[in-house]
């Protein structure tokens, strides 16, 4: 919205000519998401905890964790303001994938809000039943792949970290595949989100991942010479990533152990379906397994785990999602917690290699 306001002043006043630049803009974005973040935080916890929105703890969880219940939840909700607010005054609004990556985020959003509410109205961690939550997911995901797909100059064509002469073109199945990357994107995240601070952490470190990437693949020069898919216009969403890395850094100075709030599905599941489309859109869908490692080591210990019980009724680990197999081998959660970040910085930087090694 500024930009359009501002930038047409360039003819007349030339410092209005720097919202050209996308690098501003980002920067822009991230420090409004952080203003409105430290703004807008303390007024939502008041209101959370004065209406009694707290976290319903699950039943068969650690027991460390029982103190925790009651501790406002639904705080997602300031990073959704955050991240679309300055995305919306400070990027290109007339770029389509601004338009989709938004919709994505809060549709959602939306659904991890009902999902939300219904676990604090039942009193109970059980909200939405897993088949509504994932035909709800799948939804979203669908509309915005059928659209991705039907612009003429967008390439179902994949790109394969690390290969460069491997490049194969699903067609039509391009669509199922950008939906399960952004699906799957999404409760990876979700089910990341079990300790204070624990799922925001590696989103930033994504996210800041994928502005980057973002910024490259929309530049034509730079993606010729890193020999990666150029994308015409897809710089915008490095404005959107940088707006989400500042939303996530604002949430953490209340969600950092001990949490003053909790993110809810409304925040896991619409930052990680953001993450999800960006890669998509980016051409650099299978890279997020990388730089989303902890997101996929997550996963697994959950798949490995309900497989191991059903087929040996042996367990792989104490508790899935991993994180609490270490609480439960003693770890203190704050350990944890940068370990894990530690972990989401390296795989950064090992997707970030690829952009060179091919």
């Amino acid at each position: 919205m500024l930009y359009h306001l501002l930038f047409p002043l360039h003819t007349t006043y030339s410092a209005f000519n720097v919202f050209r630049y996308i690098t501003f803009r980002a920067a822009l974005a991230a420090l409004t998401a952080l203003l409105i973040s430290f703004i807008l935080g303390p007024f939502l916890i008041r209101s959370l905890a004065a209406k009694q929105i707290g976290q319903p703890i699950r039943e068969d969880g650690p027991a460390s964790h029982s103190n925790k219940a009651g501790t406002p939840t639904m705080g997602g909700t300031l990073i959704l303001l955050a991240l679309v607010l300055s995305t919306v005054l400070l990027a290109d609004l007339a770029n389509m994938y601004i338009g989709i990556a938004l919709f994505v985020t809060v549709g959602f959003g939306a659904v991890g809000f009902a999902d939300d509410y219904l676990k604090l109205k039942r009193r109970s961690s059980r909200g939405l039943t897993a088949r509504a939550k994932l035909l709800l997911q799948l939804g979203v995901a669908f509309l915005a792949a059928v659209a991705l797909y039907l612009q003429p100059s967008f390439s179902s064509v994949l790109g394969v970290p690390f290969l460069k002469n491997i490049r194969p073109d699903l067609g039509i199945w391009y669509v199922p595949f950008a939906m399960l990357v952004v699906v799957g994107a999404s409760n990876a995240v979700n089910l990341t989100d079990g300790l204070d601070g624990l799922a925001i952490g590696p989103v930033m470190t994504a996210a800041g991942t994928y502005a980057f990437i973002a910024y490259l693949t929309g530049h034509l020069r730079l993606a010729e010479y890193l020999q990666i898919p150029y994308v015409s216009g897809v710089g915008e969403l490095s404005i959107f990533c940088g707006a989400m890395v500042a939303a996530g850094l604002g949430f953490l100075w209340f969600n950092t152990y001990p949490a003053q709030m909790f993110m809810g599905d409304v925040g896991s599941l619409s930052l990680g379906a953001a993450l999800g489309i960006v890669a998509v859109i980016t051409k650099n869908e299978i890279l997020l397994i990388v730089v989303g490692g902890v997101f996929v080591i997550e996963a697994l210990s959950v798949i490995f785990q309900v497989v191991s019980y059903k087929l040996r009724r042996k367990r792989v680990f104490l508790m899935a999602p991993i994180h609490h197999h270490y609480e439960l081998k003693g770890w203190p959660e704050p350990q944890i917690i940068v370990r894990f970040w530690i972990v989401s910085i390296i795989c950064s930087l090992l997707a970030l290699s690829s952009l060179k090694l091919r």
